[in-house]
């Protein structure tokens, strides 16, 4: 990979991070903690076009705005009960790149939703689940799996 290349994607990234860190989207934390349901693979639906973006609306704003700042990483995405970032990447992004930019999301997301666990699913684009992070706001240590 030439100079030019290495240098986009991290300018890429490192705008992605600063972005994400900076803009809050989402509603404040709710009262009620809901345990996380870790879905394994995005339903494959005929006609597929997007995924449902939230099932709150602060959720499905920050999911849009997820998919429309990535320029061009993230195909869709989705937040369930404010404490759940599911993405889609898309085929430009490279296995090595697939941590940093969860890391990223993890950053901005924790931004969103402040004192709380966050758990962010990252899919391949064909929607198999590759990675999970996972914020724990007590220890403010990111777990990937």
């Amino acid at each position: 990979m030439n100079l030019l290349q290495h240098s986009r994607k991290f300018f890429t990234a490192l705008a992605l991070v600063l972005v994400l860190t900076i803009t809050t989207a989402c509603g404040g934390p709710s009262s009620a903690t809901q345990a996380v349901n870790q879905p394994t693979q995005i339903e494959n639906r005929s006609g597929y076009s997007q995924l449902e973006r939230g099932n709150t609306a602060a959720g499905g704003n920050f999911a849009n705005w997820v998919v429309q700042t990535a320029h061009g990483l993230v195909q869709d995405a989705y937040v369930r009960d404010n404490n759940k970032l599911g993405v889609v990447i898309s085929k430009q992004v490279k296995p090595n790149e697939v941590r940093p930019l969860a890391k990223s999301l993890v950053q901005g997301f924790r931004q969103s939703a402040p004192n709380r666990d966050l758990t962010v699913l990252m899919y391949a684009p064909d929607k198999q689940l590759i990675l999970t992070a996972r914020y724990d706001s007590g220890s403010k240590q990111v777990e990937y799996q």
